[in-house]
């Protein structure tokens, strides 16, 4: 038995429970498959609600056959971890739970979740039928929008919205194969309806895109989008639709355009827009808002323009797989996939499914922060995306090299460009970060820019950075930006070396190289440089050298 630290009060993935009198069986398994179908956690056997530890009670203190009664009482089977510790002279139990990938109930068919209340203390709570299958489309066990909607009919279908999905395979390039179908088949291409014994019966998919309002409103009562400006805390503009989909896409579009005003800006013989949103990212986003939705939970999809971002945000969190940290580099995994196909095949959206990209790409090729998803949560996804004045020195390098090259930059080096550009000197791993990849991936985009002159690099191995080059700030009239810039590392670098020397007493040339992340040639540079100007005596030669702050003569 080891010792334990025990946690300071109850949480989702925390969970105190006495023993003094014997917990149940039943009890403890039901609060195992609470925290499995949650995020799972860690409960401690032993402990009360307080956090005060009380001991396990005699029958408990052998824990040898206490996974196995979790995993025969559990369907199915959570595999548990039980670690025997002692807490403040207090033996106590830590049952680690694991996360469920699928629905989790008990041995008699109770379905049970954890969540927090509106205190923040946590709960457990039964699985209502809504609750299993929102968490079961989160997981892409089940595909609710391919489902046929209760109660919905043909007649719910409207042929005007039918024409309206023609028009807009044309106007946004999809597969024109779908105008080449009748309206039965059209259906049946894009998953618009089911066949049942019945009959056909009109998918979600198919209410949200082609369905009557009034159908909508009452089959679908989670639909609505909000569309709100705001200004300086004044509303501007705040209203709603319930309309289908992409008769909502062109409503908001049609009321956003008088608050994206335009500029443009002239490269060679190419007028560029300047809008105040790219409408490319602006489509993306909304877009990708109502395919990604979880139409099981109320509450709208809503698009804010606010004084400094636009803000889109939608019910449901993050799919099963997707976090903050690999949105730019995990497979697509949409909530709504029939939905989303529908999209693709119109043109709506994506066809690759790197909507993702498509956003980022709207705001960094004007030399605009990178879209912020950090207000995201388990219960809703938030985008913002910053609408501060775009750099036209920024946007005329992408423009001028996307123009040479005849094709769009990829998304990491625009991130590369645009990171260099806030930073002014970064290495591949301070890149890596940024793009969700290994250094090593980071490191090959940074040199596929040195080779287009794009950027420039710094020393070798391990202590190499990169900067913007010498002639993109010319080319925007930095000449002394440039200068300056590099003229500050050399001081910093020795400013940093001098440092350390009055702290520790001496440096070598190694902790040269990690402290100022230079190569060994850089470093022997620098530290010639201030012995040459007495700052510091060398002692030693080679590997065994080290420097010293000189005596006074």
């Amino acid at each position: 038995m080891s010792d334990g630290v025990l946690p300071p009060r109850e949480t989702l993935a925390v969970e105190f429970k006495s023993d003094l009198k014997r917990l149940p069986d039943h009890e403890l398994v039901e609060a195992i498959v609470c925290m499995a179908n949650a995020d799972g956690g860690d409960l401690w056997l032993g402990v009360e609600d307080d956090g005060k530890p009380t001991g396990l009670h005699k029958d408990h203190e052998m824990l040898a056959g206490l996974a196995g009664l979790v995993a025969a009482r559990t369907s199915p089977s959570v595999n548990v971890t039980v670690d025997a510790l002692d807490v403040n002279d207090v033996p106590v139990a830590r049952i680690r739970v694991p996360k469920a990938h699928s629905e989790v109930a008990t041995q008699g068919g109770l379905y049970l979740r954890r969540r927090l209340k509106p205190d923040g203390t946590p709960e457990c709570t039964p699985m209502l039928p809504h609750d299993r299958l929102i968490r079961a489309s989160t997981f892409g066990l089940l595909d609710a929008s391919a489902q046929p909607v209760a109660g919905a009919t043909l007649d719910d279908l409207d042929p005007l919205e039918r024409e309206r999905l023609r028009q807009s395979v044309q106007r946004y390039g999809g597969d024109r194969v779908l105008l080449e179908l009748d309206d039965e088949a059209l259906d049946g291409a894009l998953g618009l309806t089911s066949r049942t014994p019945e009959g056909r019966v009109p998918t979600l998919t198919g209410l949200l895109l082609v369905g009557r309002e009034p159908s909508l409103r009452r089959l679908v009562s989670t639909h609505e989008v909000a569309f709100q400006v705001l200004s300086q805390e004044s509303v501007r503009f705040n209203e709603f639709s319930r309309a289908p989909l992409l008769k909502s896409l062109e409503w908001l579009e049609t009321n956003f355009r008088p608050y994206n005003p335009e500029e443009e800006l002239q490269v060679g013989l190419f007028r560029v827009p300047v809008p105040k949103v790219d409408l490319g990212a602006f489509r993306e986003a909304v877009a990708n808002a109502l395919i990604h939705r979880d139409y099981h939970r109320l509450g709208a999809v809503h698009v804010r323009l606010q004084d400094d971002a636009l803000v889109i945000s939608n019910p449901g969190g993050l799919v099963e797989g997707v976090t903050l940290v690999n949105l730019l580099v995990t497979e697509p995994r949409p909530r709504n996939p029939a939905l989303a196909d529908a999209m693709k095949r119109i043109g709506i959206v994506e066809r690759s499914g790197r909507g993702v990209d498509t956003i980022y790409r709207g705001l960094l090729r004007f030399g605009r922060p990178a879209p912020d998803y950090s207000r995201t949560d388990a219960q809703s996804v938030v985008l913002c995306l910053p609408t501060e004045d775009a750099d036209l020195a920024f946007l005329k390098l992408v423009v001028d090299e996307e123009n040479r090259r005849q094709g769009p930059l990829p998304v990491d080096s625009l991130i590369a460009l645009a990171t260099l550009h806030e930073l002014k000197r970064m290495t591949a791993e301070q890149l890596a970060e940024r793009i969700q990849r290994d250094p090593a991936t980071s490191k090959r985009t940074l040199e596929a820019l040195v080779e287009t002159g794009l950027v420039e690099a710094h020393g070798s191995t391990r202590g190499r950075s990169y900067t913007l080059s010498a002639s993109l700030y010319q080319a925007a009239g930095q000449k002394a930006a440039y200068t300056r810039q590099m003229g500050f590392s050399a001081i910093q670098h020795e400013q940093m070396i001098l440092s350390y020397v009055a702290q520790h007493g001496q440096i070598k040339r190694g902790d040269v190289m990690e402290l100022c992340r230079l190569d060994e040639d850089q470093a022997w540079r620098v530290l010639k440089r201030l012995v040459k100007r007495r700052a510091l005596a060398k002692t030693g030669e080679r590997r065994g050298a080290f420097y010293t702050v000189p005596n006074p003569s």
